[in-house]
């Protein structure tokens, strides 16, 4: 039992764990920012350039079921915020590690040439002393 333990401690500590953790935290507030966004500045402002109606209490009944589609408005309004917030982080990273990638292989590639130059001149080099 005390080895499960240690496993476990072992496993929840790992960076990409840990990691983990605090993004999902960072996001949930994010979240809750992007929620307010929408909520108390921009759907009020979309209500008020189109007849000063709050989205929320857009709705309509069938049968006796209410739809709220302004609620579901706001929130695909949140989703495309956060979504897109998060393609420009990803897109930026993604950048970042290809530039890094690219800077590694043109010194992996700079090396290897050097190598190659020098290999060269000591088979050139034999060449001459054989002849």
């Amino acid at each position: 039992m005390k080895n499960f333990f240690s496993e476990f401690k072992a496993f929840a500590m790992k960076g990409n764990v840990m990691d983990l953790a605090i993004g999902v935290i960072i996001g949930g507030a994010f979240g809750k920012i992007v929620t307010s966004l929408v909520d108390n500045i921009i759907m009020p402002l979309a209500g008020a350039l189109i007849g000063g109606k709050n989205f929320d209490s857009y709705s309509a009944s069938i049968g006796g079921a209410t739809l709220k589609y302004g609620m579901f408005l706001s929130a695909t309004i949140d989703f495309v915020i956060i979504a897109f917030v998060l393609f420009v982080i990803i897109r930026t990273l993604n950048k970042a590690v290809k530039k890094k990638n690219d800077e590694t292989v043109q010194v992996e590639n700079n090396e290897t040439v050097k190598i190659l130059g020098e290999i060269r001149d000591i088979l050139a080099q034999n060449r001459s002393q054989s002849i």
